[in-house]
């Protein structure tokens, strides 16, 4: 018997570690574990941990339609997790226990137990890329090192390249009566609630068809318009699978496939071509936590960023996070992440720039809030965009290139469609002054702040505090 471990790579299509497990023509169960206390270090969402528990309804469903059972069990962390699995393994008989593998430097040293108390009974566990097109190691340049800058990764990840095929598992033989008697008291049940906070998710989907169905819909209708209405945030112009891709709904080879279909004879459009681009961007960032641990553990990837000299003002953070910084762009963005769970990207930088730039915070502070908030929150991506940010990353923006929150205002939301959604407060204001609606003659009139900085003097503060830490 195969005992698959799933994590957060919860779906059946294109899963690698399910597949091998198939083609082996052993009875195969599937597991999960939950670890709240372990959420709570990485700061998961509650909305994400939510949308994770209805995800795993619908899968425990369709594992069912292929004579899988899924067995449940909550423990409070990783530490815990491997006497589960072990104890799974040892009473259902199991071989081989097979998962797909995660880089982050917890879930590795997880794996490696895993693996020692496994070998105790001579069970073998069998890990599968499974998160990333291209396998961490695979795409390096020609001394065989990892890229530290994003268009030579690019370069050589497309080189490399082949259509991927998305598997479609077949049902298996129905398991014997034994089997399922064995496996019964761990039985998933729907009403299984996790030992965690949960905030609704009710507006992503959960089942496999509409995420199907969402990708699809892009691909087809809006991909080819991504690169022109991607930075707008009032536009309805990007995907939104990623919190899809964050829990494992979705694997970045369906989406690939999908978009290569749209286009089975032609080369991609300049929208779909950049949305693909985007999808490696993401690839990049996990490849990075396998050549530098470190990112794992706090430290920003120059080595000269701790001597930077980072302000810890919860008061100024405070605001930041509670959208109230008199910047109707930087506020309008952090009420709809409070809101919804969700930013788009244009934002996420714009936000972060400020954060870091304009108010000199220490960006693992605005790292950690976004995780707290985010249903899409995936470690890789989010270090790696606010490291970008912050000028502290691989591959990060220049330390001088700071974002102007007035002038990106006008430039993606020039008519203030979507700050005035977000900060009614300030409807009333003629389009002329909506990103510094201070300059309007009736502003005292308004319920809004002032900006609780000026930018042009923050600016000249960053360039000074990067070039002392740099020397």
């Amino acid at each position: 018997m195969i005992l698959v471990w799933f994590r957060r790579d919860l779906r059946t299509l294109d899963h690698t570690a399910l597949k091998a497990a198939l083609e082996t023509g052993q009875p195969v169960v599937a597991g999960f574990v939950s670890t709240p206390e372990q959420w709570r270090e990485h700061n998961m969402s509650p909305m994400q941990a939510d949308l994770i528990a209805r995800r795993l309804v619908l899968l425990e469903e369709e594992l069912t339609g292929l004579n899988i059972p899924l067995i449940y069990k909550e423990v409070p962390k990783f530490a815990d997790v491997g006497k589960v699995i072990h104890q799974w393994a040892v009473s259902l008989n199991v071989k081989s226990v097979m998962a797909n593998i995660h880089y982050e430097v917890n879930e590795q040293a997880l794996d490696r137990e895993v693996v020692n108390l496994l070998n105790e009974s001579s069970i073998t566990f069998d890990a599968f890329h499974d998160k990333c097109v291209h396998a961490p190691t695979t795409v390096l340049n020609k001394q065989g090192e990892y890229f530290k800058v994003f268009t030579p990764f690019k370069r050589a990840w497309l080189s490399q390249f082949q259509m991927p095929k998305v598997w479609k598992p077949e049902p298996q033989a129905a398991l014997s009566k034994e089997v399922l008697q064995a496996v019964k008291a761990d039985r998933y049940h729907v009403d299984v609630s996790f030992s965690y906070p949960r905030e609704s998710s009710e507006r992503w989907h959960v089942s496999t068809s509409a995420i199907l169905q969402q990708l699809r819909g892009f691909t087809r209708e809006r991909s080819d318009a991504y690169q022109a209405e991607r930075d707008f945030p009032a536009v309805d112009g990007t995907s939104q699978l990623s919190p899809y891709l964050a829990i494992g709904a979705l694997s970045p080879r369906q989406c690939i496939a999908r978009l290569h279909a749209e286009n089975p004879h032609t080369d991609l459009t300049e929208g779909k071509a950049t949305w693909l681009s985007e999808i490696i961007w993401r690839e990049f960032y996990q490849h990075l936590l396998v050549f530098e641990p470190k990112l794992v553990k706090g430290q920003g990837f120059i080595q000269w960023e701790d001597k930077i000299e980072w302000s810890y003002d919860e008061v100024a953070f405070e605001r930041w996070s509670n959208g109230t910084t008199g910047y109707p762009i930087v506020d309008a963005a952090m009420r709809q992440l409070n809101q919804t769970g969700w930013m788009h990207n244009r934002l996420r930088m714009i936000v972060a720039s400020f954060l870091t730039k304009d108010l000199h915070i220490d960006w693992r502070w605005g790292e950690a809030y976004f995780m707290s908030k985010l249903v899409d929150g995936d470690f890789a991506a989010n270090n790696g965009g606010w490291q970008w940010s912050a000028s502290t990353g691989c591959d990060g923006q220049p330390y001088f290139r700071i974002f102007n929150p007035i002038s990106q205002g006008e430039k993606f939301d020039h008519d203030g469609t979507f700050v005035r959604h977000w900060v009614p407060e300030i409807k009333q204001v003629p389009n002329k002054f909506i990103h510094n609606p201070w300059l309007w003659s009736g502003f005292n009139l308004l319920d809004y702040h002032k900006p609780m900085v000026d930018h042009k003097v923050e600016r000249e503060i960053t360039l000074r505090l990067f070039k002392n830490a740099k020397e």
